[in-house]
């Protein structure tokens, strides 16, 4: 009698389901591991609260989540889908510093777009993956309630600046200088400084590593999961 195909899908239970409902997260399950999957949506929501009709993605929710994968030895890579449209500076900064400092392998993909600070969040994995028809929005720190207008303002966001370039080029292969220049265009976009990238330019700059879709990103994983049990 020949054996029965083993299936190595997860078994839907409420736990898991209302996990993919709340926070949408669910956990790929294959021979090689197991991968904790991420979506980042919407608008990254930082310390004030976002109108309760906006997509968000919660930094609360997030950050202990990361710790809890890097922590569970369970779980031996993570993927990140991302279609956000930017947000909270801050957030987006700390939710990015946690991926890049993870042991375990990370994939991000981007998927429709990354925005504003969603491009260090896309860059912030160990392997980018971006589709064709994504795009990434790269442009200046804007003035938001928070900040006082005054001279020490430009000081201020210039040091923001400086940290969200430090962590896009630190994390990427894309040059300080292509990355500034693509901020500070003045062309492009008709009511905002900056640039839009599409799939195959953002790889071709440096900025994200390989076009690709969910297989490549998943391939990927499995292919470093592997490699990592055996050393």
């Amino acid at each position: 009698m020949a054996d029965m195909e083993q299936d190595h899908t997860q078994p839907e239970t409420p736990a898991n389901t209302q996990n993919l409902v709340d926070l949408g997260t669910s956990i790929i399950q294959r021979e090689e591991g197991r991968v904790y999957v991420l979506t980042i949506v919407g608008q990254i929501e930082g310390h004030q609260l976002l109108p309760s009709g906006m997509k968000s993605t919660k930094y609360e929710h997030v950050l202990p989540l990361l710790a809890a994968v890097e922590g569970d030895p369970d779980i031996h890579g993570l993927l990140i889908l991302l279609n956000n449209a930017g947000g909270d500076v801050e957030a987006g900064l700390a939710i990015a510093e946690l991926i890049a400092s993870m042991s375990k392998p990370t994939a991000s993909l981007v998927l429709g777009g990354s925005h504003s600070i969603g491009v260090p969040l896309a860059v912030a994995a160990r392997r980018s993956f971006i589709a064709p028809s994504a795009a990434m929005t790269v442009h200046p720190v804007r003035l938001t309630g928070l900040v006082i207008g005054a001279p020490q303002t430009f000081y201020y966001f210039e040091r923001v600046q400086e940290r969200i370039v430090r962590f896009v080029t630190g994390n990427s292969h894309i040059s300080r200088e292509d990355l500034t220049r693509l901020m500070l265009r003045t062309d492009e976009l008709a009511a905002d400084v900056g640039s839009i990238l599409y799939g195959e330019e953002a790889v071709q700059l440096g900025l994200i590593d390989q076009l690709g879709g969910l297989t490549d990103a998943l391939d990927w994983l499995y292919q470093t999961m592997g490699k990592k049990k055996t050393t």
